[in-house]
């Protein structure tokens, strides 16, 4: 990433970029309940717990594996969310293709994308909140 703020209509790194954000990576593989509820809870605003989404997450892949995976209609809805949020284009193909396939791929490349645009999900949204929401300091003038 080249500048910043990174520009709208544009993904930031690519589904395949894990290993530009290796904590993610890991994280999205070994337990992607984690960086799925942080990510919803910064794209819902607050209105889900970062807890409630990752629970959710994780009894939907586990109640669809035999029959539907539910969970991939679940992360898409928030792909689609994070692509309005910011106008990216439906890469490498559609959302819900990209959660069936490679989910945990698209669960890291959401995670990244708001990490590169100032919302990195591991605060929560109550800090992300406070941080854009904080008055600037007023400039004092320098008189005696």
């Amino acid at each position: 990433m080249s500048t910043y703020p990174p520009p709208t209509g544009e993904w930031t790194t690519g589904l395949c970029g894990c290993f530009s954000d290796c904590k993610s990576c890991c994280l999205s593989f070994l337990c992607p309940c984690i960086p799925f509820g942080q990510v919803a809870e910064v794209l819902d605003k607050g209105m889900t717990s970062c807890g409630l989404a990752g629970l959710l997450y994780c009894l939907l892949l586990h109640a669809g594996v035999a029959v539907v995976p539910c969970h991939c209609i679940y992360t898409c809805t928030y792909r689609r969310k994070l692509r309005a949020a910011y106008d990216l284009p439906p890469e490498p193909c559609a959302d819900c293709c990209v959660h069936m396939w490679c989910g945990p791929c698209a669960i890291s490349q959401m995670y990244r994308e708001l990490k590169n645009r100032g919302a990195d999900p591991a605060m929560g949204w109550e800090v992300l909140s406070k941080k854009t929401t904080m008055a600037p300091v007023p400039m004092q003038d320098m008189t005696r």
